[in-house]
């Protein structure tokens, strides 16, 4: 619904921030400013499953001359894996992609405190150590369960707790709802956004979907992959970037910060001024806040 106005934006842009409306640890202000101190002029806010964040972005953003795109990272699931959506200008009033984002949320609350139960049995870690971790209505994850733990003095840092107490293989880890991508890529193409799938060639349990279901998300709508992240091996980026140039598809590169949750700064990875306009120009939801 922008094309006309895309050239109203200049990068460095990136396209995967997160605050504590989910899982980051700062406000939705303080990573723009984060943000900006790190060079950026087009961010996107992408909280997971939520977009409570937007307005207080694109205040910052204004105030800061930089442009801000409207963003959310939905969750999804395929086979065993965890496949995260992109999506970017869409409309947030949407009724049926509201009401996916209100189910998965619900669901991940449930689902925390099933594991909080399960590692309590264990060590000194209750429900009330969790909320303490999380600020306004937040969508409460294993990253809050990961501050606790930090809190508690149990782990030094979310990487040890991932990397232990909250991998699967340690028993504690309870599954959640979660779409399947074919559903989540509909879900936002229908309601006027852009579909981008984050980090999707990482190693290990999450590792890159078959060739073959990605063509078929490709047909379903699906925009274009999240190319350059610190977590995509360099065998799945060739791959993936064969699959965007045989489908003309958008590439980007972020940061997906999250604050003092994990060592990614803004800006270590960037989407070029082409791709942004390209997926501004292909959205129809709502539209870019510029400057």
């Amino acid at each position: 619904m922008a094309a006309d106005q895309s050239h109203r934006f200049a990068g460095p842009a990136d396209l995967h921030l997160h605050s504590n409306h989910s899982d980051g640890t700062e406000a939705p202000a303080e990573v723009v400013r984060q943000a900006h101190r790190h060079g950026l002029a087009t961010i996107a806010l992408t909280d997971h499953d939520r977009t409570t964040g937007w307005d207080e972005a694109a205040a910052e953003a204004a105030r800061l001359d930089m442009t801000f795109l409207p963003g959310m990272e939905l969750s999804a699931k395929h086979e065993w894996r965890s496949v995260h959506v992109l999506a970017y200008l869409f409309d947030p009033e949407d009724r049926a992609l509201r009401a996916e984002t209100d189910r998965i949320r619900s669901d991940r609350i449930g689902r925390a405190e099933r594991i909080v139960r399960n590692i309590g049995r264990d060590y000194d870690l209750h429900w009330d150590d969790v909320v303490a971790q999380t600020t306004l209505d937040a969508t409460v994850g294993r990253p809050h369960i990961a501050d606790a733990l930090i809190a508690r003095g149990i782990v030094r840092d979310r990487t040890e707790a991932f990397d232990g107490i909250l991998h699967p293989r340690e028993g504690y880890y309870e599954p959640h709802y979660a779409p399947d991508p074919l559903t989540a890529v509909r879900l936002i193409t229908d309601a006027g956004g852009v579909a981008i799938i984050a980090h999707p060639v990482t190693t290990g349990r999450d590792r890159m979907m078959p060739v073959a279901f990605i063509e078929r998300l490709i047909a379903a709508g699906l925009g274009g992959f999240e190319i350059e992240h610190r977590e995509n091996t360099a065998a799945g980026k060739k791959v993936l970037r064969d699959l965007a140039v045989k489908h003309d598809l958008i590439v980007t590169g972020s940061s997906d910060y999250h604050g003092g949750g994990k060592p990614n700064r803004p800006g270590e990875n960037t989407t070029s001024d082409e791709m942004v306009a390209r997926l501004i120009s292909r959205a129809s939801g709502s539209a870019p806040r510029y400057p």
